[in-house]
């Protein structure tokens, strides 16, 4: 075999697995291994000068473009008609319905058949038009106008989830489909950019609208596909014909595509996606309606701007853009000082917004609102969590700036910058911080001392002179009855619930103390492992770093926080008080036998058949090891709906990655 016929070779085997990797979310090889292939192709080329077209090479990006050369659509790119409501929706129906009675009246002998309608997701990124002629890309374009787009083949060819050879040899034909960039992929690209992106969306238009190829793969954008607008002497009888012609392309089609015939439960479905619309990992804005049969869209046709047989149902915006108009700063339990920045007001998804996160110092520098206030930010709402500023609509610097506090806006104390955070260091003095703590420590997931609340804390410190989580177990019914808003049913209540909170289990109670940068499966880990509190609060940097999912920062953490004297002093006297704080004595044996046995697991994203609680509780079952983080000791992730960043790093290290649910549920159940 000489050098070309194996450079032949390699190519189709690392388009293959691309495929599955990237279309399929199947990897066939593990990422080490595909990287020897690409390289060995790369070496080849260099020695021979030669650059097969669909090279997986050319997928980085190429020389800088002078311009974009126009391209002309072999059909038209339409838009669709919008319906802003349901009853909108139903009179666009209506109006299908009629034409299609009108022409089966006329026409008896070939009657069109009932309706029937597909449902898909609408994509809020860049519309592509990719051509193939005898099975290769050969041009890549935008919508443009319609008729004539740019072209950007360069771009888009970085896209890996984009074919760039596909089996269908027979002929030309024009694919539309959207550009997209994942929110995960967004968030991670944040995280180190020295000047991050304001939104998915924009982010997705300018790489794929920027004359460096370079900066597109950089981007690392993802692709949606979703109608053939020119198939040659291709023909489909019916959508659902297409969408599988696009698949068995290779061609990645989203998996939220929906049939019916019947038309209410099209409306049903819509209410669905709109209620998790921000689960997922991507911008939609929409969803969009079409009518199923190929011959019934020919006899409906098109009016001057859209097709009678498609239609686009707009959901409200999860983004939009308001007024900076003031950021005060808000202390939390660890004296974290974090900036909430009050905005004009702005309908948003269905609410009225007026507050969102800024999260740090260091994230308004990152994205130049240091001089925003009085000026238009972007805002997004997902999740039905508070609102996140984004960015400026405009770089330049023309708002007033925001002034970082010197001292705690609680207690006056010095705040000292640690990263990209501010910390109010007086953690004995400082009110909010010791009400958090205290509230932190009666949570539901640590303590569960049930019927208390940050109200019932701060009435506490206010009136009792609480200080501290220890002090709870030394109330006295007499105090409490005293206070306002307190009976004796109220009072009884929670000195019944502190009392019952004194057998929560070592996990529950460990995690009560908020050690810094531990989170519950941190502190199971700990529990499970050490077996009991004085193991743990005995236990090295180096015997806990030895565990999976505990890095140098947890450990040192860990260790400092029993080797305060205050909180050895805290601790005491709660176990004095009888405080329990034992692991469970005889654990439930875990099989040895199952998929999961012996791997060290993390969970990630959004399960829709099980909570992450009863998923974790079923793995460590089987005999897992479920950690909150990904590293080299992870032997599986699971990945829900909109996973993250985790889901990120787990595909960069090659580890095993499981985001089909049902086939993650079946092996649980295997």
């Amino acid at each position: 075999m000489d050098k070309v016929q194996r450079m032949e070779k390699l190519v189709q085997e690392l388009d293959k697995y691309n495929y599955h990797y990237y279309t399929l979310d199947k990897p066939l090889i593990s990422d080490k291994e595909y990287d020897v292939l690409y390289d060995e192709l790369a070496t080849l080329e260099a020695e021979t000068g030669t650059v097969l077209p669909d090279s997986p090479t050319q997928r980085v990006g190429g020389e800088l473009l002078r311009g974009f050369m126009p391209h002309r659509h072999i059909v038209p790119l339409w838009s669709l008609d919008k319906a802003q409501n349901e009853e909108q929706l139903v009179s666009w129906n209506n109006r299908a319905v009629k034409l299609i009675a009108d022409y089966n009246a006329k026409n008896p002998e070939s009657p069109l058949p009932p309706l029937s309608y597909a449902v898909e997701l609408k994509f809020d990124g860049l519309t592509l038009n990719l051509t193939y002629t005898d099975g290769k890309l050969v041009q890549a374009a935008t919508r443009g106008n319609g008729a004539q787009g740019e072209g950007i083949l360069a771009q888009v060819k970085t896209i890996k989830s984009v074919p760039l050879t596909i089996p269908y040899k027979e002929g030309t034909i024009e694919v539309q489909g959207e550009g997209i960039m994942n929110l995960s992929v967004l968030a991670a690209y944040n995280e180190q950019a020295a000047e991050p992106l304001k939104n998915a969306r924009n982010a997705a238009a300018g790489a794929l609208r920027n004359l460096d190829p370079k900066t597109t793969a950089k981007r690392r954008l993802n692709a949606f596909f979703y109608n053939v607008g020119y198939a040659g002497k291709k023909t489909f009888k019916d959508h659902r014909e297409m969408m599988a012609f696009l698949r068995e392309n290779h061609f990645k089609v989203n998996p939220f595509i929906f049939y019916f015939d019947d038309f209410s439960q099209v409306i049903t479905q819509l209410q669905q996606i709109q209620q998790q619309r921000s689960e997922l990992d991507y911008l939609i804005d929409g969803a969009v309606v079409k009518i199923m049969d190929m011959r019934t869209r020919e006899v409906l046709g098109y009016t001057d701007k859209f097709p009678r047989w498609a239609v686009a149902f707009k959901f409200e915006a999860e983004e939009t853009t308001t007024v900076l108009e003031s950021v005060t700063w808000n202390v939390g339990r660890t004296g974290k000082i974090t900036p909430l920045a009050r905005v004009e007001p702005v309908e948003l998804a269905g609410v009225t917004v007026q507050n969102c996160t800024l999260n740090n110092v260091g994230d308004i520098e990152r994205k130049n609102l240091k001089f925003a206030i009085g000026t238009r930010v972007f805002i997004r709402r997902s999740n039905d969590v508070i609102p996140e500023i984004l960015g400026k609509v405009t770089d330049e610097n023309d708002g007033q700036e925001i002034v970082y506090p010197a001292q705690c806006p609680a207690c006056g104390f010095p705040l000292q910058q640690r990263g990209a955070h501010l910390f109010c260091d007086n953690r004995f003095g400082c009110r909010p911080q010791i009400v958090g703590r205290i509230t932190h420590f009666a949570s539901r997931d640590a303590m569960d001392i049930e019927t208390f609340s940050d109200k019932t804390a701060g009435q506490l410190y206010d009136e009792l002179e609480v200080r501290e989580p220890a002090e709870l177990y030394s109330l006295q019914f007499e105090s409490l009855v005293k206070l306002e808003r307190f009976g004796e049913k109220k009072a009884r209540n929670l000195l019944d619930a502190i009392e019952a909170s004194k057998t929560r289990d070592l996990a529950s109670f460990l995690y009560a103390l908020g050690i810094p940068n531990t989170g519950k499966s941190t502190t199971k880990l700990l529990a499970d492992h050490f077996g009991s509190l004085q193991a743990v609060m005995e236990a090295d940097a180096e015997q806990l770093t030895a565990l999976p999912d505990i890095g140098g920062i947890v450990a040192e953490s860990i260790v400092s926080y029993f080797a305060d004297p205050f909180n050895l002093a805290s601790i005491r006297k709660m176990l004095e008080q009888g405080v329990q704080a034992k692991a469970p004595e005889t654990p439930q044996a875990a099989r040895t036998d199952s998929y999961f046995s012996g791997k060290t697991v993390v969970l990630t994203g959004t399960l829709h058949q099980l909570t992450r609680d009863e998923a974790a509780e079923k793995l460590e079952a089987l005999g897992a090891k479920v950690t909150g983080s990904v590293s080299k000791k992870t032997d599986l992730v699971i990945a829900g709906e909109k996973a993250g960043s985790k889901l990120t790093k787990a595909r960069d290290l090659g580890i095993e990655v499981i985001e089909d649910e049902d086939e993650f549920i079946r092996l649980l159940e295997a």
